[in-house]
């Protein structure tokens, strides 16, 4: 290690997996800022090392792994280097075995974030490594500190952790039972975002639509959408992620009659086949979700619905991929992320014991693929002419000689025009739709 090169007040953060984690990745910056640490480009700058790590999926883990290994030759190096290892992996027992062979100093979980300084200061005066993850849940802390990148859009948490146990999902596991923060808390954050020059908030929750479940305070997701919507400064409103099975009318018609709420639903659908939704647990049917899109259609003008999906399931026969496959022909998702279902330790899924080769898996992630993105085309296409309302972000990062901006229904458009746009609500017209993609030219 060039020793020119390393900052003892530097820190680094390594953020791997959801929007969820980049928020967290904020508090933790915020914490290490309090104690007097700055942030550093590169690893090789830093005297704290922090990894906020994602278990979704085991590559997410081996990525991180191979990561790990490369910053504990840095530490080697200079024994002064402290690693600290958080985020959904380190909430589980076989993680937190092989990082007591990996020379880790802090582990801590998802649950004892706040806890942060109070570990750097234990290993620092003790001069031993210190693993300290709470098995459940505790009260949400707030004013925690907070350290965001400049710009026009911040995430905010309404409410952590999850109640569905999907049976393919670890998240329940790693992240406890559901808890939404008080309607108070959340505004009062929101506000000051609006004072520090934020323009857009994407309100965030492992599923938005049991916000309020718990609370003294008789308060639903739609009711908080609302309040948001009413706090001065704010231009635009997203959030993420709706579960189908309780997507209520009260929230599609709040969407649909506030002119700040964006018209973008990501709704993940996860499977076609009724049979195969059983066995993921995800408690509806294919024709629920079918109805639930007709009426978003019908009552939010221009809605934009966006999905996850997963092929490969254990049991799914060719009858049930094609049933995915035709939902996404009857839906038409704007855009959807695509996956290969993969085991997941800890899951009940994981335990089926009819899974699928990976040959399978990847034939069907790649005809999935040909559908989904052969509409998302012909929408963007269907777009060529219409006018748009974006928000102008920034220089694009394929070409910085043009804008990058983005639609109200979360479609970005590059753009030729003056840096002075930026941050400013324009008028673009489509000139152009690719299937990742869409160009315009600005409207005088």
């Amino acid at each position: 290690m060039n020793q020119d090169q390393y900052n003892p007040s530097g820190y680094h953060i390594l953020t791997y997996g959801c929007q969820m984690n980049v928020r967290d990745s904020e508090i933790m910056a915020g914490l290490l800022e309090g104690m007097g640490y700055l942030p550093v480009e590169r690893p090789e700058e830093a005297s704290i090392i922090l990894f906020n790590t994602c278990s979704v999926r085991h590559s997410a883990e081996n990525k991180v792994y191979g990561k790990l290994g490369e910053i504990s030759v840095l530490k080697r190096k200079n024994p002064h280097v402290m690693i600290a290892f958080g985020g959904c992996m380190a909430q589980l027992p076989e993680v937190q075995k092989r990082l007591k062979r990996m020379g880790v100093d802090i582990v801590f979980g998802t649950h004892n974030i706040h806890e942060l300084p109070a570990l750097i200061e234990e290993v620092r005066d003790k001069r031993h490594s210190v693993f300290r993850v709470w098995d459940q849940e505790g009260m949400v802390v707030e004013n925690l500190p907070s350290s965001r990148k400049a710009g026009l859009s911040a995430f905010v948490n309404i409410m952590y952790g999850c109640n569905n146990f999907c049976s393919y999902c670890i998240v329940p596991y790693t992240r406890g039972r559901e808890r939404s923060r008080l309607p108070a808390d959340i505004i009062n954050e929101i506000k000051k975002l609006a004072d520090q020059g934020y323009q857009e908030v994407t309100l965030l929750g492992q599923n938005v639509n049991s916000y309020g479940l718990g609370l003294d305070e008789k308060v639903d997701f739609a009711d908080l959408l609302l309040k948001t919507a009413e706090v001065e400064g704010i231009k635009r409103v997203r959030f993420t992620t709706s579960h189908p099975k309780d997507m209520s009318d009260k929230l599609i018609d709040t969407i649909a009659a506030h002119s700040k709420i964006c018209e973008h639903v990501h709704v993940p659908l996860q499977a076609g086949s009724n049979q195969v939704l059983k066995r993921m647990n995800r408690r509806y049917t294919r024709e629920h979700y079918l109805e639930l899109a007709q009426k978003m259609r019908e009552r939010i003008p221009g809605v934009a619905i966006t999905s996850d999906l997963i092929v490969g399931f254990p049991g799914e026969t060719e009858a049930d991929f094609m049933d995915t496959l035709d939902m996404v022909q009857k839906v038409r998702f704007d855009a959807a992320f695509t996956f290969m279902y993969s085991v997941r330790r800890g899951t009940r899924a994981a335990e089926f014991e009819d899974q699928l080769p990976l040959e399978v898996k990847k034939s069907r992630l790649a005809r999935l693929n040909l559908v989904q993105y052969r509409i998302a085309r012909e929408i963007n296409e269907s777009l060529v002419g219409s006018i748009e309302e974006v928000l102008v972000e920034g220089p694009s990062k394929t070409n910085r000689e043009k804008l990058t901006s983005r639609t109200r229904t979360n479609r970005i458009i590059i753009f030729s025009g003056p840096e002075e746009l930026i941050g400013k609500l324009i008028n673009v017209r489509i000139t152009e739709g690719k299937t990742f993609s869409l160009f315009g030219e600005l409207i005088n």
